[in-house]
């Protein structure tokens, strides 16, 4: 499987599973043109992407979440687990908002759809690897509507809290954690903590259960 060094002479190292054999040779051939990336193992299902990730230890896993045998959210929890040195990009099509929730709090780093094109594959690639979320503008909007069942965000409920703050406490009342809600709005965990501190503060919350007891009686969660 070909590979491009980048400008630094290290090419980024990428285990990738789809049960689709078209897409995953179609993945394969694009992949391999794209400069800075090396592709060195392609799976059908999850339990091949985990041995081919305990075998090569990639940088990245590139995984599909509809796979037979292992599925990509048990993939995604197992790479984490027992290989944290690899990062998880999840693929994805308009299908499963519980899937796309259940791989974000099991430690997938990236979000994309499968019609994603070379550039937005690269870039997710590249942020994974440094640490980086990236999410597709649609998945993060239903991502966030997943974790909070879809209730609006109603800044009138709660005066004096900033609509980003209002977004962040409904995320913790669904049981999110800071990770997890830093992934789901595609900003650093610092950032979200600075929100979290700033509307504790404004309105007078001590710790996260009272902030869920806060955002149900506000009716901000259901």
């Amino acid at each position: 499987m070909a590979s491009t060094p980048d400008s630094a002479g290290v090419a980024l190292r990428v285990v990738l599973a789809d049960d689709q054999a078209v897409v995953r040779e179609g993945l394969v051939t694009l992949l391999g043109l794209l400069p800075g990336v090396e592709v060195v193992g392609a799976g059908a299902d999850g339990l091949q992407a985990l041995a081919l990730v305990g075998e090569h230890r990639p940088d990245v896993l590139l995984v599909d979440l509809r796979m037979p045998r292992c599925d990509g959210v048990e993939t995604t929890r197992r790479v984490r687990a027992e290989f944290p040195a690899t990062e998880v990009v999840v693929l994805t099509t308009y299908t499963d908002d519980d899937s796309l929730l259940a791989a974000l709090r099991a430690g997938a780093r990236g979000f994309l759809t499968k019609d994603a094109d070379a550039e937005a594959i690269a870039r997710a690639l590249h942020a994974a690897a440094d640490g980086q979320s990236t999410v597709d503008a649609e998945l993060q909007q239903r991502l966030v509507a997943a974790a909070t069942r879809a209730t609006p965000v109603r800044t009138k409920d709660v005066e004096g809290l900033t609509s980003r703050e209002v977004e962040v406490l409904t995320l913790i009342a669904a049981g999110m954690s800071n990770t997890e809600i830093a992934r789901a709005l595609v900003v650093s965990e610092a950032t979200v903590k600075t929100h979290v501190n700033h509307l504790f503060s404004k309105a007078g919350l001590r710790d996260r259960a009272q902030a869920v007891a806060f955002a149900y009686k506000a009716g901000i969660a259901d």
